[in-house]
């Protein structure tokens, strides 16, 4: 029973630190910018093999009620073998300059996305760098409400809300309340400056904040990190003037992965960056959290010899779901998902497994992403 002592101890830590979020998430105030904006923008999308979703995208950019002449569209094609330089090539708006290059490959090259974007810095006349991924597809008015936050607030770099395209299949409603999860989060604590958290499908920051934080240069090594490790280190030299727009307008939506596998590989990736991390809080949090998760994984292994274990595997997951509740139902509030809320309970065992397994992983393998290996 010392075991289950243990994980009691650890839910109820983990349960208060959901309460600090979802107050924090509260906290944020909701915003909607009006007037004008007159900061010039460079878009930058980093793309491979994305001929079946970069039209979307790049027309959901052109129709931006955005002044054109402030606006840059920087499409970077990462070696593709499919047609996606060619459909992004073809595409034209009167008014709005579009810049389409495709990189040559480069042997054992580790973090192919940061070589993307800053080939798209580099060529970028705008004031602030905004990043988005092929498969997303943003409301008209993105670009205004992120620049209208930059010039209200003076944040250097802005973590912007992401969110999940919902279909029938399980795995597309577990990925859309995992990460609904993860974007309350990311609010939370990006407002409160307890710990660093964003996205790459949805950034934005100064293009001279980059270089004066020098880039990717030291963790050019690692393939992921291209969002949160880059938002450390502007974050170390700007603690204050890092910021969470919560506004509905400012929110982008793009695809869950397509299977099981390759949403394995995507989280895996995403894990693989977390020894990275420089901040004591993240640590804190994460390590928290797979400790926590580990030990109801416990009682589900046990349960297979025992059935009284699996009985406490059970209760575990309802009062994770309990910890959970009030927070994931307002962050799902505002991404107009209250319909995932029944899930909630019902997905608490996979998203155990997953946060077990997917956490592990990210420490010892090498995965498979877009057609290449890498760690």
């Amino acid at each position: 029973m010392i075991f289950f002592y243990i994980a009691v101890a650890l839910l109820f830590l983990y349960g208060i630190l959901f309460q600090f979020y979802h107050s924090w998430w509260t906290a944020i105030p909701h915003f909607a910018g009006t007037g004008t904006p007159v900061t010039s923008m460079s878009i930058i999308i980093a793309a491979r093999n994305e001929e079946a979703n970069i039209a979307a995208c790049i027309h959901s950019i052109c129709q931006q009620q955005y002044p054109a002449h402030l606006l840059q569209i920087i499409i970077v094609d990462d070696n593709s073998t499919d047609k996606t330089f060619l459909i992004a090539g073809n595409i034209f708006y009167e008014g709005i300059e579009k810049i389409c290059i495709q990189l040559p490959h480069v042997q054992n090259n580790q973090a192919p996305k940061k070589r993307a974007i800053e080939t798209g810095i580099g060529l970028a006349r705008g004031t602030l760098i905004v990043t988005t991924d092929a498969d997303c597809i943003a409301d008209p008015l993105w670009f205004a409400q992120i620049a209208l936050f930059y010039e209200q607030t003076g944040n250097v770099f802005i973590a912007a809300p992401v969110k999940i395209k919902t279909g029938s299949s399980l795995l597309s409603k577990f990925q859309a309340l995992d990460f609904l999860t993860m974007q309350g989060i990311t609010g939370a604590s990006v407002s409160k400056h307890f710990h660093n958290m964003c996205n790459g499908a949805n950034l934005a920051y100064e293009k001279k904040v980059f270089y004066e934080a020098g880039g990717f240069s030291d963790i050019d090594k690692i393939a992921s990190g291209d969002d949160m490790l880059l938002m450390g280190k502007i974050a170390k030299r700007y603690p204050v003037q890092t910021g969470f727009i919560k506004s509905a307008d400012a929110v982008v939506t793009t695809l869950p992965a397509a299977g099981w596998k390759s949403f394995f590989q995507q989280r895996i990736r995403w894990a693989s960056k977390a020894t990275h991390y420089r901040q004591p809080a993240i640590f804190f949090v994460l390590l928290l959290v797979y400790l926590t998760n580990l030990m109801i994984f416990c009682f589900l292994l046990v349960g297979f010899f025992q059935k009284f274990a699996f009985v406490l595997f059970l209760f575990l997951c309802v009062a994770k779901f309990f910890m959970e509740y009030f927070f994931v139902r307002d962050v799902a509030t505002f991404f107009k998902k209250m319909d995932l809320l029944p899930w909630l309970l019902l997905l608490q065992p996979l998203h155990v497994v997953y946060i077990v397994v997917s956490g592990f992983l990210g420490q010892f393998k090498t995965y498979e992403w877009k057609g290449r290996k890498l760690k």
